[in-house]
């Protein structure tokens, strides 16, 4: 099974630059994208309901033409989340989660803290309500994949200039621990654990002197999984030759069935 991920960086945009087209013709078991930017009824009418695909759009609800993610599946889910239940994340459209029967998928679009210590403040409890909500799941019996912009890069590797950043949000120390955090908890980094020493690999790039022809990047995109279907993951990539954004898709490969979800003695 195909899972793409990709911040659009606005999907009429994205819809403008060929989106449509490499879509259809990569055909993914199941597409993420985040960073819509628009109400599905301002979407291309071909890419609001692809035939072949169950969508899913969940849009920013406080201000428009921001934030918001949408999923397109093969498989139909048993049912569908668009949020953590709680109201000062949910309200701004970052979160679509699709419950199948052993699994749930996540599709995010994790906040940037680059305005204010404000905003790095409530990305920390973002990412602590997810966190909190990922272990509910596995406590439910069920495996966790979440794919997006995660708006961190966790390790030096995972950015061209890290001495340059590290007082940027996206680069911070306490940012970064919140990937640890994360990790220790039971979640893996596929791409991490599949590529543990390739450098120059990244997802995002500035607009600006042609970082990304110069490929002066960071990888912010992931697909963790937990720790207990790692054994599953066939393939985690980066597409950096696909245009149409600021990101680049990334894709994970895993074999189907799971094992059950072996919970850890507290």
């Amino acid at each position: 099974m195909d899972i793409y991920s990709w911040n659009v960086n606005g999907i009429r945009s994205a819809a403008k630059k060929g989106f449509g087209d490499w879509f259809f013709k990569t055909k993914p078991d199941l597409l993420c994208i985040q960073e819509t930017r628009a109400e599905v009824n301002q979407v291309p009418e071909e890419l609001q309901a692809p035939e072949g695909y169950f969508s899913y759009w969940n849009a920013c609800k406080k201000k428009k033409g921001y934030s918001g993610v949408a999923v397109f599946s093969q498989i139909e889910p048993d049912a569908v989340e668009y949020g953590f239940g709680v109201d000062e994340f949910d309200e701004e459209g970052r979160v679509i989660q699709l419950v199948f029967p052993d699994w749930v998928l996540n599709s995010i679009y994790f906040p940037n803290g680059g305005q204010g210590e404000d905003r790095i403040d409530y990305k920390l409890r973002f990412y602590d309500a997810f966190l909190d909500n990922s272990l509910g799941w596995l406590k439910r019996g069920k495996h966790v994949i979440t794919v997006g912009d995660y708006n961190t890069c966790h390790t030096e590797m995972d950015i061209a200039r890290p001495k340059e950043n590290e007082n940027i949000s996206g680069f911070l120390p306490v940012e970064r621990a919140w990937i640890d955090k994360y990790i220790a908890a039971g979640f893996v980094d596929s791409f991490r654990h599949l590529h543990p020493n390739l450098t120059n690999a990244y997802s995002w790039w500035s607009n600006r002197m042609m970082a990304r022809a110069r490929n002066v990047g960071w990888r912010i995109d992931y697909a963790f999984v937990d720790a207990g279907i790692i054994g599953n993951v066939i393939d985690s990539r980066i597409h950096p030759d696909v245009q149409g954004s600021d990101h680049c898709p990334i894709s994970l490969e895993v074999e189907l069935p799971f094992p059950p979800v072996a919970l850890k003695k507290e």
